[in-house]
C-alpha cells in the first residue's frame, strides 16, 4: 500500500471520528460479563482479517480500532484465541502503529504507545517485548519529567502534539500494571484533569502553561467530555491500589455521570458528539456497573441493546441503525465497528452488576 493511500485513509478516518465517538475502553470488566453481550463480541471477531481490522472504504489497516476490539473481547470474555491473533498482528506492526516510521518520520505517538502497553497486558503478551519493542520503556520516555506538565504524556514530534486525557488514562493503567517508575507521576497528572464538577476534560492545557490542572483553568479549557470521563474512571477503577484521592475521584466522576444520564437511559459524548449515542452510553454503562450503580447502568445498557442488530453489531445511533437496515455495507461498517467495540462491554450490565 502506498504512503499516500495510508495518509488519505487516516485523514478520512480522523474525520469519521467526529461522528462516531472516541476510542474504545479499557480493561476492568465484571467477571461475569462473558456472554452478556448478545453476540457483539462474536461479530467483532468476524471483522478481523489476519488479526487486524482493515478499513475497506479507505484501504488501510486500522491498528487503533483493532486494539479497541481486543480490549472489548477481553472485557466480554470467551475470545482468547482471537485476542492472541490480534496481539500477534499488532506486535508485528508495532512501529507502524505507534510511530511515524512508515512515513520516514521520527514521531512517536504517546496515546498509541499507551494503548499498546495495555493491549499487550490484557491479551497475555509481554509489553517489554512486544514485537521486539519494549513499549513500557517507549511510554516512559514520553512522560514529561519536569516542569508544570510533569507526568503528562506527550507525543515526540516536530508537529502537533495530539496527546490527550484518553491516552493519559491508558498510560496510567499500563504503567501501574508494569510497575513503572513513571506510574505515580502519570496518575497525579490524570487526576489534575478532573474538573470541579467531577468530569474529566479531553484536551490538556498547552504544555508551557503554568496551570496544568482543570481547576481554575480558562473556561475554554474546562469542556466536559463523557467519553474522556468514562475512560479515565475505568482506568482508575482498574488500579489494584486506590489511594484516597483516587477513590474520591472515582466517586466524584460517577456522581457526575449519573447526573448526565437522559430520561431514556442514554448519554451523549463531548461537544461534537453531544446527541445520544451507543459509544458514550456503553462506556457509561460499564463505569456505572463497575461502581455498583446498578439501576442507571442497566438503563444505559438497555438503551444500547435497542441499537443492536440480530448479528450482534451495534449501531452508533438510531440513524445508523436505520442505515444498516438492509445490511452493513462498506460505508457503514466503520461506524458499526467502533460503536460495537466501545459499547459491547456495557451490555453485560443489563442483568449483572457489582453491588
Amino acid at each position: 500500500m502506498s504512503h499516500l493511500k495510508v495518509r488519505a485513509g487516516i485523514a478520512a478516518f480522523a474525520a469519521t471520528l467526529l461522528t462516531t465517538g472516541l476510542t474504545a475502553g479499557l480493561t476492568a470488566a465484571p467477571a461475569d460479563a462473558a456472554r452478556g453481550d448478545d453476540g457483539a463480541a462474536d461479530w467483532l471477531v468476524t471483522q478481523l482479517d489476519g488479526g487486524l481490522v482493515h478499513n475497506d472504504q479507505f484501504d488501510f489497516d486500522d491498528y487503533g480500532l483493532t486494539a479497541d476490539v481486543a480490549l472489548a473481547l477481553d472485557a466480554v470474555g470467551g475470545h482468547r484465541k482471537a485476542e492472541r491473533r490480534i496481539r500477534k498482528a499488532l506486535a508485528r506492526n508495532v512501529d507502524s502503529w505507534t510511530t511515524g516510521a512508515d512515513f520516514g518520520s521520527s514521531d512517536v505517538y504517546a496515546g498509541s504507545v499507551a494503548k499498546a502497553v495495555v493491549v499487550a497486558q490484557a491479551t497475555g503478551g509481554k509489553p517489554r517485548a512486544f514485537g521486539g519493542v519494549d513499549v513500557v520503556a517507549r511510554l516512559n520516555r514520553l512522560v514529561v519529567k519536569t516542569g508544570p506538565a510533569r507526568g503528562r504524556i506527550a507525543d515526540k514530534t516536530t508537529g502537533t502534539d495530539y496527546a490527550n486525557t484518553i491516552g493519559q488514562a491508558f498510560a496510567v493503567q499500563g504503567l501501574a500494571k508494569a510497575r513503572s517508575s513513571q506510574a505515580a507521576k502519570a496518575l497525579r497528572f490524570l487526576l489534575q484533569q478532573q474538573c470541579g464538577a467531577g468530569y474529566f476534560r479531553l484536551s490538556f492545557a498547552p504544555v508551557e502553561q503554568s496551570n496544568q490542572a482543570c481547576t481554575n483553568a480558562p473556561k475554554a479549557q474546562r469542556v466536559a467530555d463523557t467519553d474522556a470521563t468514562a475512560l479515565s474512571l475505568l482506568s482508575l477503577q482498574s488500579l489494584r491500589v486506590k489511594p484516597p484521592k483516587v477513590k474520591a475521584a472515582i466517586a466524584d466522576g460517577v456522581r457526575w455521570l449519573r447526573r448526565q444520564q437522559k430520561p431514556n437511559g442514554s448519554f451523549g459524548g463531548g461537544p461534537s458528539t453531544a446527541a445520544s449515542n451507543a459509544n458514550s452510553t456503553g462506556l457509561a454503562a460499564w463505569v456505572l456497573g463497575e461502581a455498583g450503580a446498578c439501576k442507571p447502568a442497566a438503563r444505559a445498557a438497555g438503551w444500547v441493546a435497542k441499537l443492536q442488530k440480530k448479528n450482534g453489531a451495534i449501531a452508533y445511533d438510531k440513524a445508523g441503525f436505520a442505515a444498516g437496515r438492509d445490511g452493513i455495507g462498506r460505508t457503514e461498517r466503520d461506524q458499526f465497528r467502533r460503536a460495537t467495540a466501545q459499547a459491547a462491554p456495557g451490555l453485560a450490565f443489563r442483568s449483572s452488576c457489582r453491588a
